[in-house]
């Protein structure tokens, strides 16, 4: 007896419907599990991912300027080096980058708490026709952050219906502990158009699912998760108070420490960083984060034996991912005058399956210091082989083979780089030199 459509479509369809409810239980479950597993995975600077999306090796046209910068400043970005990204957004922005641009500095001044500097970015967005939702969050965001909640909570219920509205309400419900009202603002912003928002809101309503995994957990515990989401939805200004209340009465209270001293650290409190990680450190002196950011806060404090030490510590300890840490180790090597131990790290980058040009390019300056020119031809030469169309690539060869005495394949490279890119200086005067 065959079955009508009419009864098959519907049994179907719920079939269907329950697979996918299956399949999104199991989701929630295997995130809950790698949440409780790894807290604070999220710390880790995840450059493949990132970079991947965002910083590819297909190559820009060194015409377009403005986009260059951008993607500098995206990569410094994802390294938490705000200051250098701002510098790299401030470069777009005066190439006609336009409101990316303008938006990208604004996320930059935020994070680095140039009010001043972020108000003229504003103003320069409103002239570029910037949507009025994207401002209201920010002006909303820049009162929160400076106290002025009652400000924040007019100008937000004042404003048109929207994401960033229902964002910004979220956030002041979080600072005054309004947690049902955080939630229903959330749900708002996890239903609109908004993706990053819509981002941002599902990883601080995990937070208070997290929370509810912990039927005896205390309020200090979901101030913490909180203040661990904003951090990672790049509110560590807001995340910071937080955070205070929590160490302030729980001195043993590892992650709390680790994400304060994180927070201090991208919002360039070096001192401060410095004290909340060493703390973390006495608690767990074994934890690879711990060890990878109290690296990072001598470094910002220009201590470079000291960061190399814990970054070496971070390295040994199984810090991911090992890129990150050897070019660091690099850097504040060549910063306290020791090209020989730079040189072993940019040597070990190159070695790796996903070495960036800039890995390349660390080895061929750091061996051209040591005198070690013929290997830095013989890695030039590699690199023109792996990016034939970066004029770079050619200029360091041009100048590797300058100083091997090549002066024919030296003209023959620095030729190239400019048939790329004819509006390099460096390469010009390099090869008025030759002639």
């Amino acid at each position: 007896m065959k079955v009508p459509a009419r009864i098959i479509v519907p049994v179907a369809f719920a079939a269907f419907l329950a697979g996918m409810l299956l399949v999104f239980l199991w989701w929630q479950i295997s995130q809950s599990t790698a949440i409780l597993s790894d807290p604070l995975s999220f710390l880790k600077p995840d450059m493949k991912a990132d970079m991947a999306s965002t910083v590819t090796e297909v190559s820009i046209d060194p015409r377009d300027k403005a986009l260059m910068y951008l993607r500098e400043g995206d990569l410094l970005a994802l390294r938490g080096e705000w200051k250098e990204a701002q510098v790299a957004y401030e470069a777009a922005v005066k190439e006609n980058g336009g409101l990316p641009a303008l938006r990208k500095l604004a996320r930059a001044q935020l994070q680095r708490r140039d009010i001043s500097g972020l108000r003229s970015t504003l103003n320069k967005m409103r002239s570029a026709g910037a949507r009025s939702e994207d401002l209201l969050l920010l002006e909303s965001i820049v009162s929160l952050r400076a106290g002025e909640l009652l400000e924040a909570q007019e100008i937000l219920e004042g404003a048109a219906d929207s994401p960033q509205k229902h964002y910004g309400l979220a956030l002041l419900a979080i600072i005054q502990g309004n947690h049902d009202i955080a939630q229903s603002e959330l749900t708002h912003v996890i239903n609109g158009w908004e993706p990053v928002l819509r981002s941002y809101a599902r990883t601080l309503q995990a937070a208070y699912d997290e929370f509810l995994l912990f039927p005896e957990g205390s309020n200090l515990h979901l101030i913490t998760l909180l203040a661990r989401a904003l951090a990672q939805s790049q509110e560590c200004e807001l995340a910071l108070p937080l955070l205070v209340q929590v160490t302030t009465g729980n001195d043993d209270y590892r992650d709390a420490w680790i994400v304060q001293g994180y927070c201090e650290l991208v919002t360039e409190r070096s001192k401060e960083a410095l004290a909340s990680l060493e703390q973390a450190y006495n608690l767990d002196p074994q934890k690879p984060e711990i060890q990878y950011f109290l690296a990072r806060a001598y470094r910002a404090l220009d201590q470079h034996e000291n960061a190399i030490t814990f970054f070496e510590y971070a390295l040994a300890n199984g810090f991911e991912p090992e890129s990150e840490i050897r070019r660091l180790i690099a850097e504040e090597a060549l910063e306290s005058g020791n090209a020989a131990v730079a040189l072993a790290q940019y040597d070990a980058l190159t070695q790796m399956e996903d070495a960036t040009f800039e890995m390349f390019e660390g080895f061929i300056t750091a061996s051209l210091a040591l005198g070690n020119h013929e290997e830095a031809f013989l890695k030039a030469t590699q690199a023109t082989a792996r990016w034939a169309q970066d004029a770079r690539a050619f200029e360091l060869l041009g100048w590797a083979s300058m100083e091997t005495d090549r002066t024919d394949q030296a003209r023959e490279a620095f030729q190239k780089a400019l048939s790329i890119n004819p509006n390099l200086k460096s390469v010009q005067e390099k090869l008025a030199e030759l002639e």
